[in-house]
Parts: structure tokens; sequence; C-alpha cells
């Protein structure tokens, strides 16, 4: 009996010490002008609602874990990209950024209460998989997935190298749930990976933005240009589940490629979320054509330099609609180990459309198909050259029929496998046949 009187009286004074301190924050924020008042009885029913737990729930629960419990739900209940980091959390988040992190290598989010993964990071365990953009994550190992917080979620998904983890997997087009195991590995991702198509085309893959891929994007080109010994005819860009990562580094991929313009705005409430991004007069590519790859898998980040080409006629997109995350969050420190992830403007394109929950809608929609060759030919078709009599060329030559040997195999290696890479590429070069007519005109 003494030990629940003493109960009471410890409960009842963490009660009266919580209520002075949300009386002295009210009074606090009252004396602001322009600032709503808070409001009262729903910190009292807070107040009251901490008490009881306090009291009554079966085990002792410290006051900083409910207190942490709270502004994770207040959080996370905003938008699924909105949440509370803890000291871990925060500093997993850090290492993210730079590029290298532990765990499966997907970007995912929420989505009806399961993991949605967004995309697959590429040369990661998960990719290597099989693991797709669109997969909803409904069981990890044993854990179901449902009523788990999006940082619960990713903490078991995050272990030691080596170890396994089975995932269970919903998938568009599958009757059942299917089952796929990944190895958890240390996460490097490669921002930035390019080679040479046809001789003079650049094929450039961004699969995640973060602080160093535009100069490592730049470096990438320098070195592409000193391989074909002059100017580049085109290039692809392939931002293809590309999750995003950070603004500043989409803004200056952006640049790279336009003279002027708007790149990107953004508009919330404060008036530091109210920001505009203009082009600087350069180009990298000196005016060659440019085409975009984009789908589903295609966020964020990915979506803002896709709707600043777009918008600016500076490239054609092509692909799939992207995945429509229009949304920028702010990390704000609270404490020296402790921040959190809120989401304080919507960006828009050039043009002033919002592509929160809608995407960008490429100028040319192509499936994602796989690519088999046709066996060849057993019989060759007959031409003006094999028959009988045939005149000869009027231009000198001598008509034999034959083929160009030097471009048999150029373009095979990137189109036989990836379907819209080689449409990208048969595009790119008829664009780049018109900007050299256009530039010698």
């Amino acid at each position: 009996m003494i030990q629940a009187v003493k109960s009471i009286f410890r409960t009842g004074f963490s009660l009266m010490l919580l209520s002075s301190t949300l009386s002295l924050f009210a009074f606090q924020v009252q004396a602001k002008e322009e600032v709503e008042a808070l409001p009262l009885q729903q910190l009292r029913t807070f107040a009251d609602i901490f008490g009881r737990i306090k009291a009554n729930y079966v085990e002792p629960v410290e006051d900083q874990v409910l207190l942490e419990n709270a502004i994770r739900g207040m959080v996370s209940g905003l938008d699924p990209h909105s949440n509370y980091l803890d000291a871990k959390d925060y500093k997993d988040l850090q290492v993210g950024t730079k590029g290298e992190f532990g765990g499966l290598g997907i970007e995912v989010g929420l989505e009806d209460g399961f993991v949605k993964v967004i995309s697959p990071i590429d040369d990661t365990p998960a990719q290597r998989a099989g693991v797709r953009s669109g997969d909803l994550i409904v069981r990890l190992d044993d854990t179901p997935v449902k009523g788990l917080s999006l940082n619960e979620a990713v903490a078991l998904m995050r272990g030691k190298p080596g170890t396994r983890l089975d995932l269970t997997i919903i998938r568009k087009g599958e009757e059942k749930p299917i089952k796929i195991s990944v190895t958890r590995d240390i996460i490097r991702v490669a921002s930035v990976k390019s080679r040479l198509l046809d001789e003079r085309f650049a094929y450039l893959r961004i699969s995640q933005f973060q602080a160093n891929t535009t100069n490592e994007m730049l470096k990438s080109l320098t070195r592409l240009k000193s391989e074909v010994d002059g100017n580049l005819q085109g290039m692809v860009l392939d931002l293809r589940n590309n999750p995003g990562g950070v603004l500043n580094a989409a803004v200056s991929v952006s640049d790279a490629f336009l003279e002027s313009g708007l790149i990107v705005y953004t508009e919330g409430r404060e008036s530091d979320s109210q920001l505009r991004f203009e082009a600087a007069p350069d180009d990298v590519l000196d005016g060659a054509p440019i085409v975009v790859l984009v789908n589903e898998g295609s966020a964020s980040a990915s979506e803002i330099v896709a709707g600043a080409l777009q918008d600016q006629n500076r490239a054609v997109i092509m692909g799939s609609r992207t995945f429509g995350k229009g949304s920028v969050q702010t990390i704000i420190p609270i404490t020296d180990s402790a921040a959190v992830k809120l989401t304080t403007a919507r960006y828009y394109t050039p043009s002033g459309n919002s592509i929160q929950a809608e995407g960008i809608k490429p100028d040319i929609e192509l499936e994602d198909l796989t690519v088999s060759k046709v066996e060849e030919r057993k019989v060759k078709p007959i031409k003006e050259s094999n028959l009988s009599g045939h005149l000869e060329n009027g231009n000198g030559k001598g008509g034999t029929g034959g083929t160009d040997k030097s471009a048999e195999g150029k373009s095979e290696a990137s189109s036989s496998k990836d379907y819209q890479l080689g449409e990208a590429l048969n595009l790119l070069k008829g664009l780049a046949i018109l900007h050299g007519k256009n530039a010698a005109g």
C-alpha cells in the first residue's frame, strides 16, 4: 500500500512537472506575435494519458521513452517521408548521403502499412537477388511488417554483413507472395557510371544523387571526351531506379546541361522554404542532344533533373511515368545527436507543374521489355547488285552490295539486352544528325 502511494505520488509529481512545463511553453509561445495559440485542452489530454501510462502500464516505462515515442508518432503521422531521427538514425542518414552504409541496398517507403520498394540500388545485394521497384515487403524473416514504423523496418533490414534476410514480397502480376533471400553487405554506392556507345555517344548512369555526384559526372564526361578526341555527339542520361538524394546535387547536374533558365523552385510556409534555382551560362555538352531514361523507380532528385531538362526543351524523356515524390525534406537538428526530417516544401518544375503524386510523364513512353536476338537468315536477300548484268553505280562506286563490316556489332552490346537503352540510342543518333545539319546550316 505504501509502495502504491509512493508510486501515485511520483506519478502526480511527474504530471505536475509536465503540466508546469506545458504551461510555461504555452506562455512563451503566446507571448510571440502572430503565432497560433497551443491547443491546451489536447495538451491536458496528452498529460493525462502520459500519467495513466506511468501509473497503470504493466511494466515501468521511462519518461524519455514515452516522450520519444510520442514525438515519433507525431512526426510519422504527417506523411511517409517525415521522421524523427534518434542518435542511430541520424548517424545512419549522415553516412548514407556520403555513399557507404550497411544493409540490403534498397530505397523504401511506407504504403498501406507495408514497406514499398521505391528502387533497388545498383550493384547491391537486393538488386542481384531480384528485388524490383514497386515490390511490397510484407514480412522480414518471420516478422510481419504491418504495424512497424519505417525506421523499425529499416532497422530489421540492416545487420551484420554476410547475414541473410528473407523477404516475403507481394509483386504486381504474381498470384502468390514470393520469397527472396538477400545476404546483407556493406553498401558502397557508385553514384556515377559511364561508357561510350557507338564510339561518339556517351552513356551516363546516375544511381543516386550524393554530395559528390556532380564532380564525378564532370570527370566522367571529361574522360569520355578524351577517348573520342573531341566533342561527344550526344548522351543518354540513365536515371532509371534512381531514388533521389541530395537536392543541390540534382540542381547542379541539371545546371551542367543548361545555359540559362529556371531549374526548379520550391514553395513552403516559411520564407526559407521558398527557393528558386537558376542555371548558369554554360553547357558541358555544347548543345549536343540528350535522351533521359526514367521509370517508376525514378524519384525525387531524379524527377527534378528530368523535369528541368524536359521543360527547358534540353532533352527528350523516355521510359515510363516516374514515382511522383515532389516534396522536400529538411533535416532539423534538435540536439547534437537527434534531429527531425520534416517535409517543408513542394518542388515545381520550371513550367510550374508539381509532380507530387503525379510524376514526370515521358515524352516517349516505353515498356520495360526483354529483347532476344532473332536467328540469322540462312538465305540472304537478293539485292540489285546480285543481279547479272546490273548497271554500275553512277558515282563511280563498284556497287558490290557488301556490308560495312566496321559498323557491325557496335551497338549490339548496348541494345541486345536493354531494350529501352537501345531505343534511346537510336533516337539519339537521329537527334545528332539533325543537330549536325542545323549547326552546319
